[in-house]
């Protein structure tokens, strides 16, 4: 050929062997992702055969994590991000020290020095960007409180990683490293510091101020041409320039750039076109990145330091999970949602290979440690999809068996249970709203402003605390628990509507709430019209599909209802007291 065609080369090999054995590995009943790692091991260079470009296939994925970010960002508004800070914030610091510990404990005891285990150790702290939101998205909790909670908790993880990047090189002669990648003009740590919030802030503070207003005026603009493939254009060029320019201009990571890009286009009507647009370049470069984790991995490394690879894995899979299970326990969130955060955060990824090749350059960290890293990567992301699967039956047996389990969830907790200052009538003949995020609270708002009763179950704590700081009846918990919906009165409701979209817990609802009322009249949400045809066929109410044509018509639809109950009621009690006159 007269031309290097290496990134076609790349592309083509990449995508084509995933194909394959993604296929075989679904066949086989695995996930589609170990397909695409074994794929990535085959053409990386650690394997016999044709070699890819590797350099190019890291370049690619990066796509594939903006992509990513910034459709979650399109979902993901600040008020749900605000929503979740008591536990992202202390629950995602507390996790990386205890992670980071752990690891760099077993280092030492290894006997590497002090900065190649911190270096290690908070390698392993850091969970993957596109397996945790690929996990979410493929069972249909992105956008549910389990979800938000876990990508809040990333985005706390992502900034304290952009933090350790800028710090690490001044740091890095003191912990024993190369002294020349250290900071040679007069600058202090505290003044380092300083700079990176600074630019962090600064960041955040010109998307939200600026890009929120800009930039889905531009979308709009664009849309009015009528054009679909410039509108295409328009949201890729926004995700992947937005967040290059992010990491340019202010030194923040491109997914938390990207991530940010999604939010300001949220503003924009047309948002929910751009996530669709956008959707299959998403799913195409997250696969790149699923092949170029696999062309890193030298699978010799299995074979020469067994015992390690091992302790590593532990480390991300056990360790790190038990302590996000224990650390979102403590802060009274259900179980279901303990179980959901940690196993979303069992891996490790794109951040960990980005801290292992800055401490291998400044030469805190061995060879061997980045391969360890890397194996520990590629195991962990393969059997992330067993430990979500695995999240329903482990709920059963540790409510079963455990009694500090259930004693740390819900007894002695004040949002557990309504106050006893509950007037009755407003637990009589209410609607119960399970989910108060953005479909919830508006048909819960277009109630109240009506004067009619209801009751909601939230597993957002500080959601319940704002609720019953208003006056409003409300219950934390995961309304799959026949407790919450017990403390909820179901057995009083007229109306039980399910305003969170997911399908399999919504089924459990239905199924408790009609053991302790068999007439209750049921709403339900779902984002798929599979999900919608199975809840029809087991006769589950009124199914909705969508997000905001799915508020404004499940409202409408709440309000006829209560209304023809209450007109019916109210004929009722004028026969009676007329029956009573006459």
């Amino acid at each position: 050929m007269p031309h290097e065609i290496t990134l076609i080369t790349t592309i083509a090999a990449a995508l084509g062997l995933a194909l394959i054995l993604g296929f075989v590995a679904v066949r086989l009943k695995l996930p589609a992702l170990v397909g695409y790692l074994v794929a990535g091991i085959m053409i990386g260079p650690a394997t016999p055969g044709f070699v890819a470009d590797v350099e190019l296939a890291t370049q690619l994925a990066e796509i594939g994590v903006m992509l990513l970010m910034f459709g979650v960002g399109l979902h993901f508004s600040l008020g749900d991000l605000l929503a979740v800070r008591k536990i992202a914030v202390p629950g995602a610091i507390a996790q990386i020290a205890v992670a980071t510990l752990m690891g760099g404990g077993v280092a030492y005891f290894w006997g590497w020095s002090l900065g190649a285990s911190l270096v290690f150790g908070l390698a392993l702290s850091v969970a993957s960007t596109v397996v945790l939101l690929r996990a979410l998205e493929s069972r249909g909790v992105l956008e549910s409180i389990n979800g938000r909670i876990a990508v809040g908790w990333l985005v706390v993880e992502d900034l304290a990683m952009v933090l350790v990047l800028v710090l690490l090189p001044p740091l890095a002669g003191w912990l024993g490293g190369d002294a020349g990648h250290s900071v040679t003009e007069e600058r202090s740590l505290t003044t380092m510091l300083l700079i990176t919030l600074g630019q962090v802030a600064g960041f955040v503070a010109l998307m939200l101020v600026v890009g929120r207003r800009v930039f889905p005026w531009i979308l709009w603009q664009v849309a009015r041409t009528g054009s679909r493939e410039l509108f295409t254009l328009c949201v890729i060029s926004a995700a992947v320039g937005i967040a290059f320019g992010s990491g340019k201009l202010f030194g923040v990571s491109f997914a938390l750039g990207a991530f940010f890009a999604g939010m300001v286009m949220r503003e924009s009507a047309l948002s929910h076109r751009a996530a669709d647009e956008s959707l299959p370049l998403r799913d195409a470069f997250s696969v790149l990145f699923f092949v170029s984790v696999g062309m890193l991995f030298d699978p010799a490394m299995l074979l020469q330091e067994p015992l390690k690879v091992v302790v590593v894995v532990a480390i991300i899979v056990v360790g790190k999970t038990l302590a996000a299970f224990l650390i979102v326990l403590a802060f009274r969130y259900p179980l279901n949602t303990a179980l959901t955060v940690s196993a979303s955060l069992a891996q490790i990824g794109e951040f960990s290979f980005i801290l292992a090749g800055l401490g291998v350059a400044m030469k805190l960290l061995p060879t061997d440690g980045q391969s360890l890293i890397l194996a520990g990567a590629l195991i962990s992301i393969a059997i992330n999809p067993l430990l979500f699967n695995a999240i329903e039956p482990l709920q059963k047996w540790i409510r079963s068996r455990s009694k500090l389990a259930r004693a740390m969830e819900r007894p002695d907790d004040p949002l557990a249970e309504l106050p006893m200052s509950v007037d009755q009538s407003q637990l009589t003949e209410h609607v119960l709203i399970v989910g108060y995020g953005r479909v919830g609270r508006r048909i819960g708002e277009a109630l109240i402003e009506r004067g009619i009763p209801i009751v909601v179950a939230e597993q957002n704590r500080e959601v319940v605390e704002q609720l019953r700081s208003r006056g409003i009846p409300a219950v934390s918990g995961d309304a799959s628990d026949p407790a919450v919906l017990i403390q909820a009165h179901v057995h009083r409701a007229h109306l039980l509507v399910i305003a969170t979209p997911d399908t399999f817990r919504a089924r459990k609802m239905i199924e408790i709430a009609r053991t302790l009322k068999p007439d209750v009249e049921t709403l339900v949400r779902t984002h798929s019209d599979e999900e919608a045809e199975l809840l029809r066929k087991e006769q589950a109410g009124m199914v909705f599909i969508g997000e905001h044509e799915l508020a404004l018509s499940m409202t409408r639809h709440v309000l006829e209802r209560m209304t023809a109950a209450h007109n019916h009621q109210s004929a009722q009690q004028a026969a009676l007291a007329a029956a009573h006159n006459g």
